[in-house]
């Protein structure tokens, strides 16, 4: 076969179409591991009433992400959400701290992966009440619902959307 410019070529636009293809395919199988991969500084201390079931799946949901998680069972989580600098209007059942941040509610670890990696100037994340289809509580409803990053300036903003 003579090898010309445009044999070269086409042969190297095909060795780029397979190099593509092998890295889509293996990111399919890599994916379970690079969602397992948790930041330095992801040991999340969660304060939640006894009785919230909900909560003990958001921890589950963490845990399962690859947070190592200590949970703090108190009667009243309502202190730990002022001393937090909760805002009334995000408030959810529990208040996680991570990585120097705060966590209201129901806040998926993608958002918090997210959140560690990019390091904004701000409190934390909130998922305020108790969305249906949020981590924990996993009703696969199809509502809606953000994630809101608070204590920034400019006042609570959205940095999610599921």
């Amino acid at each position: 076969m003579n090898m010309t410019r445009r044999t070269m070529m086409r042969g190297a636009a095909q060795g780029v179409a397979m190099a593509v293809l092998a890295l889509g395919l293996g990111s399919i199988g890599l994916s379970g591991m690079a969602r397992a991969a948790v930041p330095a500084g992801t040991a999340v201390e969660v304060w939640k009433a006894a009785s919230c079931e909900c909560c003990e799946g958001w921890v589950r949901h963490m845990r399962a992400a690859g947070f190592d998680v200590t949970v703090h069972t108190v009667d009243d989580v309502t202190p730990m959400k002022r001393m937090a600098g909760v805002p009334d209007d995000l408030a959810s059942c529990h208040t996680a701290r991570v990585g120097g941040y705060v966590l209201e509610g129901h806040v998926p670890a993608d958002d918090v992966r997210r959140l560690l990696a990019e390091r904004p100037q701000a409190r934390g994340l909130a998922v305020p009440g108790m969305p249906q289809d949020a981590p924990g509580m996993d009703m696969a409803s199809g509502q809606p619902y953000q994630v809101m990053l608070f204590g920034a300036d400019g006042g609570p903003q959205v940095f999610a959307r599921h």
